[in-house]
């Protein structure tokens, strides 16, 4: 024992004043979502995105409402007025007025707010569906997978728009005020949730390979508490990315729809209403087709950049 304690003592050498300093840590650790927020905000056009896409939520919300109380506005989104019909944009009318004599920038907000509550109640109803089908393809795999597959390839080799004008004629009753909310939802529900089912199997046919699942599985968790308490949420990343690129696509399907004719009974309005209507007199009054289109688009491309921004920010990949 003496031995072993016996050693060249000029082999070791003191460390300096400078080699004892602790490098300082030059970032703290952070969560995933608080990474991903930080991501988020250095990409500028998804920034940019986010910002105008809440602005014009706002003032969907807002707007028709503000135009009702007295004092507020002059015109309501139903009050017709002959004496100011057609107006061009001016300071009264920042959007002009329609063929009634109603204002536009009201009308305009008022439809917003129906395309943007039949954009999400639309793509939470295909999230639930989606992840739901997905989930359990891609968890119990086998057979089922195989059968549940098919299916969605059967309803993918047919054109969406085909079988949600179906379903809108089938559903469709002109004679009910709210005729073509419900109707509408329900076809954009049963229509888009092929393309979330699909991913969310892929993200659950890798993960259920993963060390945490076999450990859950050990201690005794069901499948169900399994796919639904840890895989799904770790399939969060991508369903979110998917869930926004549903919204612009369920609000152009609608817009599409109203322009048509199966759109909303009046008196509600949607953005593909006001453009319809407003195609009656394109040519003298462009301004009236002008905005409600440029509002879908805004809408549209607002939803798709902030997408492709989320699929940067929540990848891990991209983490520094």
């Amino acid at each position: 024992m003496k031995e072993a304690m016996d050693f060249d003592k000029s082999l070791f050498t003191p460390l300096t004043a400078e080699e004892k300093k602790v490098p300082a840590i030059v970032r703290p650790s952070v969560g995933y979502w608080s990474d991903a927020w930080r991501r988020l905000k250095s990409n500028k056009v998804a920034l940019i995105s986010l910002i105008v896409l809440i602005i014009i939520i706002i003032l969907a919300l807002v707007v028709p409402d503000l135009w009702r109380v007295k004092g507020l506005g002059m015109f309501k989104f139903d009050q017709t007025d002959l004496s100011i019909v057609n107006q061009k944009p001016s300071g009264a009318h920042m959007f002009g007025t329609d063929a009634l004599g109603r204002d536009l920038l009201v009308r305009v907000m008022y439809g917003a707010r129906y395309s943007l509550i039949i954009g999400f109640a639309a793509a939470i109803i295909n999230l639930v569906i989606g992840v739901v089908y997905g989930g359990i393809a891609g968890f119990f795999g086998g057979k089922v997978d195989n059968i549940m597959m098919r299916i969605i390839d059967i309803l993918y080799s047919i054109p969406t728009i085909i079988y949600v004008v179906i379903i809108m004629a089938m559903l469709y009753d002109p004679d009910k005020a709210t005729g073509g909310l419900g109707p509408i939802i329900m076809a954009l529900a049963i229509s888009y949730w092929i393309g979330m089912a699909r991913i969310v199997r892929g993200e659950v046919l890798q993960l259920k390979e993963q060390e945490f699942v076999l450990a859950a599985r050990s201690l005794g968790a069901s499948k169900l508490r399994i796919l639904f308490k840890h895989l799904i949420p770790n399939c969060l990343g991508s369903i979110i990315v998917t869930m926004t690129l549903l919204i612009p696509q369920a609000i152009f399907t609608e817009a599409f729809l109203s322009f048509i004719g199966l759109g909303l009974n009046p008196p509600l309005a949607s953005l593909g209403t006001l453009a319809n209507e407003a195609m009656q007199s394109i040519y003298v009054y462009p301004y009236q087709l002008l905005f409600p289109s440029a509002v879908i688009c805004i809408i549209i491309l607002g939803f798709n950049l902030l997408g492709d921004g989320l699929t940067e920010a929540l990848d891990p990949k991209n983490k520094r």
